[in-house]
């Protein structure tokens, strides 16, 4: 409900209850006195009543400035009639300055005023015989309080009504901005898990699907071969299954779980040299600090991801993974001899190709801050490199890995 549209509706209500009870009260003044034009004063004020009481009746005169002003000259001429009548009419002209000035714009309104102000004097004078400085400066100081009055009151309207406007302004920006951030948060998380579940389980199940071809490629001549094909696949099943569990609950990623980021590295160079036909190396250099978790999380999973790609498309026969500490940013590098590619040639996710994998890797590193190269080119190898800025506080936190 609009508060400020009742407390108006209860001052107009207030005015009019004020017409009416000042024409009861000039009628009852007249009769108790026993003037001798009574009967006139109260078929006037009966009259003015009837022309005053129109007014709230018709809606037209809400709503149109001239139907307004037609009716207010219609209830001027009735009041000075009575006001030539009777000096008792005089006490009208102070709520016909509200009327005025509430109806009509301020330029008409303040004129409305004067001449209401101008024919009390005169009505007063008309029946004193005399102009006193009472009779002027009674209905000039009505009016001047009328004014200030009515004035000072739409001034504090206008500024109500500009604050509300504001208000739901800002509640709707405050909305539409709400929108906007959850709109941002699902595509940020739906980024997130489409990152987590490329370098987890979709590596993972790729790995599963390479083993299981070997396996059945071996298979019925190397049983063994096969058998250990087999093994390594329900390992790595495993794996992929903690992740997953790990990876619902929004935990640390198992490999990360009471270990370091070297140790979980090198597990990660071991377990993937098992699996693969190359040779995958751990290094080592710096003196290790404690990484945020967000970091070691980051690194990892470009790790995994460059090795699940060595392992899918480079032919490769070495790869070289390296943690190196440094004065200000902790990398990671990942080197293969395999058959290299041309990396502005990488089609992007959804243009055609599998080029998800990298974009993941550089969204990863970007997020914390950090750089993230590739260089190759056809028949050369590959060498990505992440980079990330070390914490202000970060102090150091020793391993037992070592090249």
């Amino acid at each position: 409900m609009n508060t400020s549209t009742t407390a108006t509706k209860v001052l107009a209500w207030c005015l009019h209850l004020l017409v009416i009870g000042l024409l009861v009260l000039t009628v009852v003044r007249v009769v108790v006195g026993d003037a001798p034009d009574a009967g006139a004063v109260a078929t006037v004020s009966a009259v003015l009543a009837l022309t005053y009481a129109a007014g709230p009746l018709l809606p037209v005169v809400a709503r149109s400035t001239r139907a307004a002003a037609l009716w207010l000259v219609a209830v001027g001429v009735v009041w000075l009639v009575l006001m030539s009548l009777s000096v008792e009419g005089v006490w009208l002209a102070f709520p016909l300055y509200f009327v005025q000035l509430h109806l009509l714009p301020r330029r008409y309104g303040l004129v409305a005023v004067a001449v209401t102000a101008i024919g009390a004097v005169a009505g007063f004078a008309l029946h004193q015989d005399t102009v006193t400085p009472a009779a002027v400066i009674g209905p000039t100081l009505g009016a001047a309080v009328a004014v200030a009055v009515v004035w000072g009151y739409q001034t504090l309207y206008r500024e109500s009504e500009q604050r509300r406007m504001l208000i739901d302004e800002l509640t709707a920006t405050r909305a539409d901005l709400a929108a906007a951030q959850h709109r941002a948060g699902v595509l940020q998380e739906r980024e997130r898990l489409a990152r987590e579940i490329h370098d987890t389980l979709a590596q993972g199940l790729s790995s599963i699907q390479l083993l299981l071809r070997a396996a059945e490629r071996a298979l019925p001549s190397n049983i063994d071969s096969a058998t250990r094909y087999v093994e390594q696949a329900r390992i790595a099943a495993v794996d992929n299954l903690a992740e997953a569990r790990q990876f619902v609950a929004a935990l640390s990623p198992p490999a990360l779980t009471d270990s370091s980021l070297a140790d979980a590295l090198d597990r990660l160079c071991t377990t993937t040299a098992a699996q693969h036909h190359f040779v995958a190396r751990f290094h080592l250099t710096g003196t290790p600090v404690a990484l945020p978790t967000a970091h070691e999380v980051a690194l990892l999973r470009v790790a995994q991801s460059a090795l699940a790609n060595t392992a899918n498309h480079a032919d490769a026969a070495n790869v070289a993974v390296t943690l190196s500490f440094l004065d200000d940013e902790v990398a990671v590098d990942i080197v293969d001899d395999g058959r290299g590619f041309v990396p502005d040639g990488v089609p992007r996710p959804g243009k055609g190709g599998d080029g998800f994998g990298l974009a993941a890797m550089r969204s990863r590193i970007l997020d914390l801050d950090g750089t993230f190269t590739v260089e190759s080119a056809p028949g050369r190898g590959t060498a990505l490199a992440a980079r990330l800025p070390l914490p202000a506080t970060a102090e150091p936190a020793p391993t037992e890995v070592t090249e």
